[in-house]
């Protein structure tokens, strides 16, 4: 079996970066088997292509704009869901990042599955650090990610404190 855990984001544009911010504190805060692949992916699109392709799952951490939500909110999202949110949701990475699924699909090597844990943004202000309220949020975001890995059978273990 093989699962991404894939942040998106800029960090330089303060809530843009909070897929990036939690895939890091995951890493940080659980051990994961050697077959779950963590990736701070940026916002550099193509350059994941290889990483994620034929993966079992690939689970994506991201900023997500949707109407009607409050800063901070979490929506999970998957499969062709997300394939829709794409086509009608724009930030300053998601083209990449569509992209890159697309191709994915084209060349018959598409992850399985894909789940989407996104974060209504308040801010796409230049900062490097997240607003308070989506960085109040960012341990509920870590938690979806780790209940998304085990539903999906990965034995997640917190790391001892240091």
């Amino acid at each position: 079996m093989r699962v991404v855990v894939l942040g998106v984001g800029n960090i330089l544009m303060s809530d843009e970066g909070v897929g990036v911010y939690a895939v890091t504190e995951l890493d940080k805060l659980y051990a994961l088997p050697d077959w779950v692949e963590v990736i701070d992916g940026g916002t550099s699109g193509m350059d994941c292509l290889d990483r994620i392709a034929d993966a079992d799952l690939l689970l994506i951490a991201d900023s997500m704009r949707s109407p009607g939500k409050q800063p901070g909110d979490i929506t999970r999202i998957a499969d062709e869901e997300i394939n829709a949110w794409f086509k009608t949701r724009i930030s300053p990475h998601q083209v990449g990042l569509s992209d890159v699924l697309a191709a994915c699909v084209f060349q018959g090597i598409a992850p399985k599955k894909v789940v989407l844990v996104g974060v209504q943004p308040a801010s796409f202000d230049t900062a490097m650090e997240l607003t308070p309220k989506v960085a109040a949020v960012l341990p509920q975001v870590i938690e979806r990610l780790v209940a998304e890995l085990v539903d999906f059978g990965v034995t997640v273990h917190a790391k001892a404190a240091a």
